[in-house]
């Protein structure tokens, strides 16, 4: 990469990191604080579940958003969204305002990244794309992992304080972007009858992209991960008696193995074995420990799988974005829109299915995840052997 595209690629890190670096100062204050507020277990849920359903609903138009008006304004407009929903949360008590902060947050979300992984994709060419993207994708992952650390440190401040720094800490990334970061693509004038597409329509206009599906693996990644993600503090609990300690333990070392890979991995196996043989190998290596995890008869034997399922989703992630990229053509804020979309179904329906079905026996959601990413293998295999077979034909 030139000097001049490794400057932008930075100020997108910062933004993806500062948006969810943000947002994760409030998750270890969390639990906490809806219990002052007379609220539990379920308000928590409501709270991933409106931030994923708003961020779903509105990915779609944000996607398009992207292609007629630029990646710079949605950007902002996103980094907005999330400061107001942090300013919300700080200022009032109320459940349902708070609620509505989540709606205000998913859209600023669903504005935010369709857009950033858009102007990667205007800045950098095909054999840059896995490197751009896996560097967002790290930014992401760090943010993940220091956010939630910040977040405990400053609740020794006050219950409330987290909220207030998270939402200066957004509001200077909007002042940031405002000042440095430069459009990377002309607006373009906006089809009428296309711009006014329903989320339901763009998605059925997807099943019919070249990108489809990669976008089924989005879906299902997603859902797996977050299954995953949702059920494993109780897993831990109930099966090895771990602490709060054992648990942020497991989640700062994924993350932090997430950055590692995506800082130096992704790209030299995108380089060496191409996207869809990476997706390949990872979706095998995801399943592989979806299955070991059944059978994890200590905390540390469980960790170490976790490491390897939180490994392929980091590889997965970056790799699936740029397959996507590649695919889109002109149409880049649409396809990552509709990436942003599908993910958003899986974080949806991953957190609700998964928490049902721990109810009824605690191995039921790792046996989901497996069984998907089975299938998901034998669509993706498919998939790369039909379109073999018509470049063959061609």
């Amino acid at each position: 990469m030139s000097a001049e595209q490794r400057k932008k690629i930075i100020i997108l890190m910062i933004n993806m990191f500062i948006a969810i670096g943000s947002f994760g100062i409030i998750i270890p204050i969390l639990p906490a604080y809806l219990a002052s507020i007379n609220q539990g277990g379920t308000a928590a849920g409501l709270m991933i579940a409106i931030f994923a359903g708003a961020q779903l609903i509105f990915s779609p138009i944000a996607g398009k958003w992207t292609d007629l008006y630029g990646r710079r304004k949605m950007i902002i407009y996103g980094l907005v969204g999330l400061t107001l929903s942090m300013f919300v949360f700080y200022a009032v008590n109320s459940i349902w305002l708070l609620y509505f902060s989540r709606v205000i947050g998913g859209i600023g979300a669903a504005l935010l990244i369709p857009a950033i992984f858009a102007y990667v994709a205007d800045i950098t060419t095909f054999d840059q794309r896995a490197k751009g993207n896996s560097l967002v994708s790290a930014a992401m992952s760090l943010g993940i992992v220091i956010g939630p650390g910040i977040g405990g440190f400053l609740a020794d401040f006050g219950l409330k304080f987290p909220f207030l720094i998270s939402a200066l800490v957004s509001l200077s990334a909007v002042v940031f972007s405002i000042f440095v970061l430069k459009e990377s693509k002309s607006a373009q004038a906006a089809p009428a009858p296309e711009s006014n597409d329903s989320m339901v329509r763009k998605i059925a206009l997807s099943v019919k992209m070249p990108f489809f599906i990669p976008l089924i693996i989005t879906l299902v990644m997603s859902f797996g991960l977050m299954a995953y993600e949702s059920v494993i503090g109780l897993y831990l609990d109930n099966q090895f008696d771990s602490s709060p300690k054992d648990i942020a333990g497991m989640v700062t070392a994924t993350g932090i193995v997430s950055v590692i890979v995506q800082l130096f991995v992704v790209d030299r196996l995108v380089r060496r074995f191409g996207e869809v043989n990476v997706l390949n190998i990872f979706i095998s290596v995801a399943a592989i420990g979806f299955l070991l995890s059944l059978f994890a008869s200590s905390y540390l034997t469980f960790f170490l799988i976790s490491l390897i399922i939180f490994l392929s989703t980091s590889i997965l992630r970056p790799v699936l974005n740029t397959l996507i990229s590649k695919m889109a053509g002109n149409e880049q804020g649409f396809a990552m829109g509709m990436n942003n979309a599908y993910m958003s179904i899986g974080n949806v329906l991953g957190p609700t299915l998964a928490g049902l079905m721990y109810d009824i026996h605690i191995t039921y959601p790792f046996m989901l995840g497996l069984f998907l990413l089975i299938i998901t293998l034998l669509i993706t295999m498919a998939w790369n052997k039909r379109s073999h077979h018509a470049k063959a034909l061609s």
